[in-house]
Order: structure tokens, then C-alpha cells, then sequence
């Protein structure tokens, strides 16, 4: 699999242009015109229900007035929107120009069926746009076999929450290990025993994205090129690692069926110390009306493991030009003004950050954050992997077979016996993926 590299992503020198205006030139048989109008034309973009989309709505009049084209746009929920995607994209209509889409579960999908188009070119062409302002993981998961097929619009990352009050009342540092974190989690639960050390996602598919971190900062990976890599040395020790922390240093009986909202009403109930999670959902935290230990929570960035500190950084969302659309060109200048510098550094302090790294240093866009937030976010940025799970065709299924070692792991069951089969049956799942 090839998802993208420093290649790919360099900018070529080209002359600038504002956010409205016509790119540098690019080759015809992109479907894109640079010198072409767009007054007058309409653009056709499906949408997610999402904040951003809601955010991004009010601000469309400006480009409309900018450009003199008009945006029609069409909102779903999530599920009606794949519906969708499976319906028109399968059928090659034209009656889509954008896409907002999910490049975690859908960027091998739609890429190998031919229903991006590739906007390599584009991204690499406007040097004021700038492509390379885009944080690596997030633009690297929206490229595929060299080509860039999608714009990052959401980001987010692992994040370590943690208890101020505890760790102070241990005597204890922000631990920036593994080790660390471990021995930490130790501490305070031998201290508090009606207080878990640590707590995380159980669940079988949903661990996947948060063991992510723990798994590539062990050294491991879902594979190695095409073949399965859960069956490695790193990845055993990390599987084993993700099951002790939560298993050992608890006297709760642990809920196997956690995803983020079990896992998180644990420690907003004041009866954990940590829980690594996406720091897209820190308001859950802080927000006193749902948490009970708002005014004790910190941030930190992921700690290091063997391999390093390597959280995912991921895009949740991107937008994308329909293969099949006869407004490239169009489609284009709505995607470059919707993720320009500007309309990005807006769109933060309205409340919604995305992948530009010059937004999140720039301290007007993010004055809302706390500052240990901010800071985490960054240098996860700097870390992360632009992926969280399987980069597969069926990304359920694959997150079902990779995640089933966690379960064994936290139960205290036989790991190693898990691995085992789960390695097999990933390695034929993958060949057939490839087929």
C-alpha cells in the first residue's frame, strides 16, 4: 500500500494567487482549467451532518460573491451519505462535483474504483495555497499510489487525559513514557484503590483506533507492505502492554463492550487517572455539566514507547473532486477557497480546527483551548501516523480481526494464542483485499 510520502507532497514553485483566483497552469487531462470562469456556473457538493459543514455553510456567500458561482449543496447523516456514495459513484453519475468523505474508511475504496480525481497537480501548483502547510499524517492519508485524491478538513489525534490532582497528591510527574505511564497508573491505584490507573477502550473494533498509538509507538504495524505485521515481536509487547494497563491496575471488573463514551464516563466520574483518547472530544472533559473532575484535567502529548511517541494524526474527514464531474474546474476553486489559509484560520475561530499547520500556531485561531492542550496538539502533529486502523477495503471487518487480541489481552487470556490466529486470518483477509 502507498499512502503518500515527502515526494508527493513537495510544492512545486509556481506563481501565486489569491484565494478566489486562477491557479497556475496544470495539465489539461485533469479535467481542470485554471484559466477558465467559474461565474455562473453551479457546484454541486454532498455533505456529511457535521460541524464543519454547518460552520462552512455560513461562510459560503462570500465565496459565492467572490466567484459568481452559486454552491448547491446536499446534507446527510453519515449513513444516507455512504448510501449515496455506493449508489451515484458506483454509477458513474456526474451529478456530484464534491465530496465530503471519510478517508479512514473510504480512501483505498473510492481511489482504487476510479471515483477521485486526482488533484496532484492542483495541490502542488499554488504556492500561496500551500499543500505543504498541511500537517504530514492527514495529508499523507489522503494520497494514494502517488496521487493526491483528497483536501483534510477534520483532524485529530491521540491525546494523554490526565488527573492533576492525583498525580500531584503522588508526588508524581506528567509521565512521558510508556514506562512512566505504566508505573503511574501503579502508583495511584495502589494509593486510590476505588480509582483505576488507567482506563480505555475495550471493545473490539472500537479499541482499534485508540491501541493504534500504543502499537506504532511499540515498533509494530497493521502490516508490512501487503502482508500482516500484528504477528511481530513489537506488536505482541504492545497488545500485551494495552491489556496489563487496563487489566492490572483496577478493582473494577472491566466493561468488555467500551467504546469512547464508557470509557470517558469513567473518568468524568472522577474514577480513573488516565485514559489516552482523540483530543477532538476534550470538551467532554472540561465541560463541569458532564464531568466531575473538569477543573483537574490535563493534557498531555502521547508518551514515548521503544519506537518513540507516535500517536495517529489523522483526517476524519476531506473533500474530493467526483471523477465523473464536468465542474472540475469549479469544484477545484470551491475546495481551494473551502481549505484555504483563510477560510481555515475562520473556520478555527468559529471553533473548528483542521490540518493547516499555520492555524494551529497562530494564537488568535485557538484562544479557546487550554494551553496543555494546544501544546499536545502540536507535537502530536509533529509525530503522528496518518492512519489509525487497517487502510483496507472493508475496514470493519479488518478492525474485527485486529481487534480481537486486544479483547484477549484485557480479559488476561492466552495473547499470544490470540495473536496467532488473529495474524492468520488478517494475512488471508489481506490477500483477498488485494485481489
Amino acid at each position: 500500500m502507498k499512502y503518500g510520502s515527502s515526494a508527493v507532497r513537495a510544492l512545486a514553485a509556481a506563481s501565486t494567487a489569491v484565494v478566489v483566483a486562477s491557479l497556475a497552469a496544470c495539465s489539461v487531462d485533469s479535467g481542470i482549467d485554471d484559466n477558465a470562469s467559474v461565474e455562473g456556473t453551479t457546484i454541486r457538493v454532498t455533505l456529511a451532518n457535521h460541524v464543519w459543514t454547518e460552520t462552512i455553510k455560513d461562510l459560503i456567500p462570500e465565496f459565492e460573491e467572490q466567484t459568481g458561482a452559486k454552491v448547491e449543496i446536499t446534507q446527510l447523516a453519515e449513513d444516507q451519505l455512504s448510501d449515496q456514495y455506493n449508489v451515484k459513484l458506483n454509477a458513474g453519475a456526474d451529478e456530484i462535483d464534491v465530496l465530503m468523505y471519510r478517508p479512514l474508511q473510504e480512501n483505498k475504496l473510492f481511489a482504487d474504483n476510479g471515483y477521485l480525481a486526482d488533484l496532484t497537480e492542483q495541490v502542488e501548483a499554488d504556492a500561496e495555497w500551500d499543500w505543504s502547510d498541511f500537517q504530514e499524517g492527514p495529508a499523507s492519508l489522503t494520497t494514494y499510489d502517488g496521487e493526491v485524491v483528497g483536501v483534510p478538513i477534520i483532524t485529530e489525534r491521540t491525546v494523554l487525559y490526565y488527573r492533576k490532582d492525583l498525580l500531584e497528591a503522588a508526588g508524581l510527574e506528567v509521565p512521558t513514557t510508556l514506562e512512566e505511564l505504566e508505573a503511574a497508573a501503579k502508583a495511584i491505584h495502589e494509593a486510590n484503590p476505588d480509582v483505576a490507573g488507567y482506563v480505555g477502550r475495550t471493545g473490539k473494533s472500537a479499541a482499534v483506533t485508540q491501541f493504534s498509538a500504543f502499537l506504532y509507538s511499540h515498533g509494530g504495524d497493521w502490516f508490512d507492505g501487503t502482508e500482516s505485521a500484528i504477528g511481530s515481536d513489537e506488536a505482541r509487547e504492545a497488545y500485551k502492554y494495552y491489556g496489563r494497563l487496563i487489566r492490572e491496575y483496577t478493582n473494577a471488573t472491566v466493561n468488555p463492550e467500551m467504546s469512547w463514551p464508557e470509557a470517558f464516563a469513567v473518568f468524568q466520574q472522577g474514577q480513573a487517572a488516565f485514559i489516552a483518547d482523540a483530543d477532538s472530544l476534550y470538551k467532554n472533559m472540561t465541560d463541569p455539566s458532564q464531568s466531575t473532575v473538569a477543573d483537574n484535567v490535563g493534557f498531555a502529548p502521547f508518551p514515548e514507547g521503544p519506537a518513540g511517541s507516535k500517536p495517529y494524526n489523522v483526517a476524519a474527514w476531506a473533500l474530493a473532486i467526483n471523477e465523473e464531474s464536468a465542474n472540475k474546474t469549479a469544484a477545484w476553486e470551491f475546495i481551494k477557497w473551502a481549505t484555504s489559509k483563510e477560510t481555515a484560520l475562520q473556520m478555527a475561530k468559529l471553533g473548528v480546527s483542521g490540518a493547516r499547520t499555520s492555524v494551529w500556531d497562530d494564537p488568535t485561531a485557538n484562544a479557546d483551548y487550554p494551553e496543555e492542550l494546544l501544546e499536545a496538539i502540536k507535537i502530536n502533529g509533529q509525530n503522528g501516523v496518518g492512519y489509525d486502523r487497517p487502510l483496507v477495503i472493508e475496514v470493519p471487518k479488518a478492525r474485527e480481526i485486529v481487534g480481537e487480541p486486544i479483547v484477549v489481552a484485557i480479559a488476561g487470556g492466552d495473547v499470544d494464542s490470540a495473536i496467532d490466529a488473529a495474524d492468520a486470518a488478517f494475512t488471508e483477509f489481506l490477500a483477498q483485499d488485494a485481489e
